[in-house]
């Protein structure tokens, strides 16, 4: 491969063939600013923000997109940049509400801090932005396209990387927006709800709906005991909310928060990981052992739930039955732990962290109750998470940490697994290999599952019984292995699907500025977490074993089919 030699602001750089002047400056810890680049995505140039000079043009040209070349001479910071780059802002800012104070993103929003790197509070043009239309018909995303500044983020989420095509451009010239078929509301749109866009929304035009008043709300209800449940992914994400490293494990410390913040009991959603397992992997070997419709395809991610109720039904008969270990806790907590504590069902209030907006959703389907009573009262995501703990004043970096409670804040190694792609499927083959050989499996990191390849694919012998098994992340990437299925070409036996990239720990809650290499150290976090666990298979965890001994009876027994198991059906447009 070629490299070529250039200056950028009278420093020395040499770099391979097809670098942009951005990926060169940054070798040099040059900072270009950027509105509408991504690192995990194609190169936009809209904003025209990373604007440079080049010694012997004439014009200027957009670093993202400018690749280098031998001996060029480019300047990043010449009056003419700085001027140019300014107008560009205030350009921005006259087609931009400027409520900052109001803004879910204040603090967040990478158009603010452009604002303040220029030193700009105010623009020379008359502001035209057009008024609030705020689409809040749904339970899990907010859209403010008043705030919208036409980068692509969101819409090359949608339509490239998930292939779902909710958002897109419509119309020409200064008249571009971003909006879905017709302008409907998402509600009435065939959108999954899988939050990604809103991970990638550089301002406050898209984002999780907050439902933290909620929380504060019952929090201050004498009558109501409130329990809170913590998702794998969350206890490796929410640091960043305050500055610790990727992937930090701050499971301690976001325990003793949600303690402080007021919380009647802390649990630990790896606990009905590990009890999903146990009725996830049973429901496997039944339709192996019994001629049941196979591939069996995971039921834990609602955005893909979503997803094949709105695209596929046809092939819903696929799915696994069981609920999600958030829909799982929701019903053990008013069923099992209202009897074991003599608490009414209705006074208790479960409250889930969660890093996915589709969770949202899912706690508002209305069959996820018991007995009338909903299972999830409330989800947050993890930037919600963050801040509530701003708002309670609490300091998280130096905060002494707590254990989780019992009963079920017990959880192997399986169950915090489950965060990342190919932990569902990792964790229920060490348990299906136990059922089906009566023998404790040795090795028990399936690695060919593991990584962030698009799609994996292997094959264990259990029995002399070949397994074979796929994982998928990315609805894109479903759609590959959907297709297979269509078309009877599919030898698999088990198939995990997660409608974000990464898995949980890349859902669409969690923190703003998430990148690939994010979610790798997040990835890393998870699987140091099951090897340091004493206990590494769900059917070792003896809170489950009790839960099974003093009320379930056994796996996919008559108890647990009514509280653990759901159906879903076509909501095909």
């Amino acid at each position: 491969m070629s490299h070529y030699n250039l200056i950028i602001d009278r420093k020395e750089v040499t770099v391979p063939e097809g670098t942009t002047i951005l990926e060169a400056a940054r070798l040099l810890n040059i900072n270009i600013p950027t509105l509408c680049y991504h690192p995990d995505q194609s190169v936009k140039a809209n904003c025209r923000i990373c604007i440079v000079e080049v010694r012997g043009k004439n014009s200027l040209v957009t670093a993202c997109s400018t690749l280098v070349w031998e001996g060029a001479d480019i300047i990043t910071n010449s009056k003419l940049v700085l001027d140019t780059r300014k107008s560009i802002l205030e350009l921005i800012l006259a087609n931009h509400p400027q409520d900052c104070l109001k803004c879910i993103k204040n603090g967040k929003c990478e158009l603010q801090t452009l604002c303040k790197q220029f030193n700009m509070s105010d623009s020379r043009f008359a502001n035209i932005a057009k008024k609030s239309c705020l689409d809040n018909t749904n339970p899990s995303i907010v859209r403010d396209t008043s705030k919208c500044v036409k980068c692509n983020r969101c819409a090359e989420m949608c339509q490239t990387i998930q292939d779902v095509g909710v958002l897109s451009y419509s119309h020409r010239s200064n008249k571009i927006t971003i909006d879905t078929a017709y302008g409907e509301n998402l509600e009435d749109s065939k959108c999954i709800y899988c939050g990604q866009c809103s991970a990638v929304c550089p301002v406050g035009a898209i984002y999780e709906k907050d439902n933290t008043e909620d929380v504060w709300k019952v929090l201050n209800d004498e009558n109501k005991h409130v329990i809170v449940q913590i998702a794998p992914a969350v206890r490796v994400s929410v640091g960043e909310e305050f500055n610790l490293p990727a992937g930090s494990n701050v499971t301690g410390k976001m325990v003793a928060a949600l303690k402080r913040i007021g919380f009647d009991k802390v649990f630990d959603t790896n606990f009905t990981a590990d009890l999903t397992i146990m009725e996830e992997g049973n429901e496997l070997i039944d339709r192996i052992k019994h001629n049941g419709v196979l591939p069996m395809i995971t039921s834990c991610c609602p955005g893909w739930v979503n997803y094949a109720e709105i695209y596929s039904p046809h092939l819903l008969k696929h799915l696994s039955s069981c609920k999600s270990p958030q829909q799982m806790f929701g019903a053990i907590s008013k069923s099992y732990y209202a009897e074991k504590f003599d608490i009414k069902p209705e006074d208790i209030v479960t409250v889930s962290i969660m890093p996915c907006t589709a969770k949202k959703y899912e706690a508002k389907r209305e069959e996820m109750n018991v007995n009338g009573v909903k299972e999830v009262d409330v989800v947050l995501t993890t930037r919600e998470l963050g801040r509530m703990i701003d708002a309670a004043n609490i300091d998280f970096v130096n905060i002494e940490e707590e254990e989780f409670d019992a009963p079920f804040g017990i959880a192997s190694g399986a169950g915090a697994i489950f965060g990342v792609t190919g932990g569902v499927m990792e964790a229920a083959l060490r348990t299906v290999y136990n059922s089906l050989t009566q023998e404790d499996l040795q090795d028990i990191e399936f690695k060919d599952v593991r990584g962030m390849e698009g799609i994996k694919e292997a094959t264990v012998i259990i029995d002399n019984m070949p397994i074979i098994f796929a994982v998928a992340h990315g609805i894109a990437n479903a759609k590959k292995i959907l297709k297979e299925i269509e078309n009877g070409e599919s030898d698999y036996t088990f198939i995990e699907i997660m409608a974000c990239t990464g898995g949980c720990i890349g859902g669409g809650g969690q923190p703003i500025g998430t990148n690939m290499k994010m979610k790798e150290k997040r990835t890393e976090q998870i699987y140091e977490i099951d090897r340091n666990k004493n206990i590494r298979k769900s059917h070792q965890n003896q809170g489950i074993i009790e839960l099974y001994d003093e009320y379930l009876g056994e796996p996919i027994g008559h108890l647990s089919h009514e509280l653990l198991h759901t159906t879903y059906s076509s909501r095909k447009k």
